[in-house]
């Protein structure tokens, strides 16, 4: 990667705390997912589907050995012909059971319906983490259910998709040992590439 790209990282990074902030709630994921090991479901809202999160933390999952960081995309609306793991609707959000981790990426408030279901997945024993663009008391449903969460009202420095970022690249940092090599940086030159590169496909 080349030194500007390394320049605007650093420089939108600059006194802010947003690296630990996504380290912790990366590692709260992290933990979730390997202690629990029954899989990570991750939905957005009905007007937004994190197709970027879901991307990257497949990557992460490939790329440190962390298998259980793969997700299981769920969708609102699942348009006839998708393939097999595009298909998952929202029932699976009722049919989540203990051990098994949900993360809501919410840029607007969740509506009511997305928020039964959350309802129902911590109920029946799924630990519930928000990733959300919260700025006021909007969002307090979504935060009361979940068990941990981390909010990036529309005044902070960084953005909910350069958050999403981090937060994935972060969720790979305590690889298996045979991947430990890698430092944070390196990680830092990937999501900076990323954050320049087209989007993904829609994976």
């Amino acid at each position: 990667m080349d030194a500007v790209r390394v320049a605007l990282l650093r420089e939108a990074l600059a006194g802010t705390e947003w690296l630990r902030a996504a380290r912790g709630f990366a590692g709260t994921l992290r933990t979730s997912v390997g202690a629990h090991g029954g899989g990570l479901l991750l939905v957005g809202t009905a007007a937004y589907e994190p197709w970027h999160l879901a991307a990257h933390l497949d990557e992460e999952a490939a790329w440190s050995g962390a298998a259980e960081l793969c997700p299981t995309l769920v969708r609102h609306r699942v348009p006839a012909g998708a393939p097999a793991h595009l298909s998952i609707g929202l029932g699976r959000l009722e049919a989540a059971r203990r051990g098994e981790t949900l993360l809501v990426v919410a840029p607007e408030r969740p509506g009511e319906g997305l928020l039964e279901r959350v309802h129902d997945a911590r109920r029946g024993g799924a630990t519930v983490l928000a990733l959300d663009g919260r700025d006021d008391a909007r969002h307090g449903d979504l935060h009361t259910l979940a068990h941990d969460a981390l909010a990036v009202p529309a005044s902070a420095e960084l953005d909910l998709e350069t958050v999403q970022h981090l937060v994935s690249a972060a969720a790979g940092e305590n690889a298996p040992p045979a991947a430990r090599g890698r430092r944070f940086r390196d990680r830092l030159a990937r999501l900076a590439d990323q954050l320049t590169a087209p989007p993904p496909d829609r994976w």
